[in-house]
């Protein structure tokens, strides 16, 4: 890890992790009469410490690790009953963290059509009629995934899907999580006519005549749509959540930070008894920190109440929650994103903000005054210095330190705003792949922007190297969970294919170790972890992946292509792949 100005949040990273580093060290010292439950050898260990980065093997016992280092050093943790596993010379990490993912919202969406990738209307038509006519029990058809480019800078009609699925209601979301396309029956079960009226901070489009198109924006879904479309049964929550715990940990994940719903109402706060019941059965095997949406016009001090109860329930190594989020503007492909100045190819707009400044402020100081941490979406460089400029306020009003506030996105900012992160000791919360450069980037996102503001999209190295803490994530079910993918677009700024050449706007791509860090210490540090977990370290759980190729031996456009070994959640293998076991037996029958 190199060393750099961390600025006023990340000295607190470091000295946590010096004290961190001496306690440990004088526990391992102690311990090391007494045999590990677990030891995995033979391993490439990036332990993501300043300390001692690199190491070969790791002593376990109960759910924490004791000992990291040589062979020779953990040879002494060896007893009769100690399980060893053999890593067999692979790349060993500290297991990841997404920082910003809709974790229920996604696992529905395990079960629902996907439309992820699908280039023309013909393929998408094609898709919800096959989903269609193989699911005949379902009342609705629900899906998500298009992408704008499908519709050549228009948006979607109810006609297309009437033309496939005529007689049941259909719903599908976009692939941000902004924009909805509803048949003919979806809006006449929602009651939507040329009648109904714009919601605050959504719009249903219109034709020409007044007829809904079938297009609905930003919060037209949660105040009429949303309404209509029948909620999953408890059960199907639970056993949805389930799978995508697993999906989770077959690529890596070991925890996961949710800013609140996306399409299911009050999404991963309101399912927190959800969790709790696998933990009790003991099927949680992925670490969660939860926070609630706050929704305008205010915040009343019964949601406020609602949070601190949360928080004071739900507060260990599995759940924790005491979080809150606002959610400040839209995106920029459909001008909901709120800018300093109008968009270059729509000069009459320039988006809104979707709290009053004035509110948003008072609300984030009586949040910050109860100590709970405030989270922030903010795409447009207008929304992002609004945050900014709350966290500023608060923390000058009550003279709060280290609350670690978070601005999710931030697509696109001015350039007096980017040192004000490390400044202020805020969280930039960024996600990779949604700067992977494809025909939604680069024939809508920037064009709606224009090319001198497009020069400051996603400044991941420019925020870093000015003090700010990054915190990577997915954003599932908006991009894939799978963080490698996203790790490869960190380091290139390429899509798969190679282009742009040389990457889009290079000056903004991070190294491999910055990017694992973001994952790892970064976000854990910003779920308040950062003593716990983030590194392989003594004292800290032991939360380790496997990994099929060794990171920095491989070029970073082969990075996307790892796959997972092996992953373990507090000492406990909670997932193995048919690849390791093969690997394995190649081994033995060797012996």
């Amino acid at each position: 890890m190199k060393q750099k100005n961390w600025g006023h949040v990340g000295r607190w990273l470091v000295i946590g992790a010096m004290l961190c580093s001496g306690v440990c060290a004088a526990g391992q010292s102690a311990a090391s009469t007494t045999p590990a439950d677990t030891v995995l050898v033979h391993a490439k260990i990036y332990t993501v410490s300043e300390k001692k980065p690199w190491a070969e093997a790791v002593a376990i016992r109960g759910d924490s690790i004791v000992a990291v280092g040589s062979e020779a050093d953990i040879a002494s943790y060896r007893g009769p009953n100690t399980a060893v596993i053999d890593a067999k010379g692979h790349l060993v990490l500290p297991g990841f963290t997404d920082s910003h993912i809709h974790f229920l919202d996604g696992s529905l969406s395990l079960l629902q059509v996907n439309l992820d990738r699908l280039k023309t209307v013909g393929e998408i038509q094609e898709q919800v009629k096959a989903y269609a006519a193989s699911h005949p029990e379902l009342p609705w058809v629900l899906g998500r995934g298009w992408q704008y480019t499908v519709f050549k800078g228009s948006l979607p009609n109810k006609t297309m899907l009437d033309e496939v699925v005529p007689d049941r209601p259909v719903y599908l979301e976009s692939f941000d999580g902004h924009t909805w396309w509803a048949n003919g029956k979806a809006l006449k079960l929602a009651g939507i006519t040329r009648e109904s009226q714009d919601p605050p901070g959504g719009q249903f489009v219109r034709d020409p005549g007044g007829e809904p198109t079938g297009a609905v924006k930003e919060d037209a879904a949660d105040a009429v749509v949303r309404r209509a479309v029948p909620h999953p049964s408890r059960e199907q929550s639970l056993e949805a959540l389930r799978r995508g715990i697993h999906e989770a940990n077959a690529v890596g994940l070991v925890g996961a930070i949710s800013p609140g719903g996306v399409s299911v109402e009050g999404g991963d706060f309101n399912a927190l008894d959800l969790y709790d019941e696998l933990r009790r059965k003991g099927q949680l095997t992925l670490r969660f920190y939860i926070a609630s949406r706050l929704e305008p016009p205010a915040v009343s001090e019964e949601q406020i109440q609602k949070i601190a109860d949360a928080r004071t329930r739900y507060h260990d190594e599995w759940i924790a929650a005491g979080a809150a989020k606002f959610f400040m503007d839209g995106v920029i492909e459909s001008h909901t994103a709120a800018m300093l100045a109008p968009y270059s190819n729509d000069p009459q707009r320039s988006g809104n903000l979707l709290w009053d400044p004035e509110k948003y402020k008072q609300a984030v100081a009586s949040l910050d005054r109860r100590g709970i941490q405030v989270y922030t979406h903010a795409i447009g460089d207008r929304a992002v210095r609004l945050a900014l400029d709350a966290y500023e306020d608060a923390e000058k009003k009550n003279q709060t330190h280290d609350a670690r506030p978070r601005i999710e996105h931030i697509e696109n900012i001015s350039a007096q705003d980017i040192p004000r992160f490390g400044k202020l000791g805020v969280i930039a919360s960024f996600q990779p792949l949604h700067a992977y450069p494809d025909d939604d980037l680069v024939k809508v996102w920037v064009p709606s922007i224009g090319p001198e503001r497009a020069q400051r999209g996603w400044p991941w190295r420019s925020i870093e190297t000015t003090g700010g803490v990054l915190a990577f994530g997915s954003d599932w079910p908006i991009v894939t969970l799978n963080p490698w993918p996203g790790v490869q677009n960190a380091l290139t700024r390429q899509t798969t294919e190679g282009e742009p050449a040389g990457g889009w706007l290079p000056a903004e791509r991070i190294s491999l170790p910055d990017a694992i860090r973001g994952y790892t210490l970064g976000a854990a540090f910003a779920a308040r972890r950062e003593k716990t977990s983030g590194s392989i370290e003594p004292g800290k759980f032991a939360d380790l992946i496997v990994l099929s190729q060794d990171l920095f031996m491989i070029g970073p456009t082969e990075i996307g292509k790892t796959e997972v070994l092996l992953t373990m959640v507090g000492g406990k293998v909670v997932y193995r792949s048919s690849g390791w076991e093969a690997a394995r037996s190649i081994s033995e029958e060797g012996k």
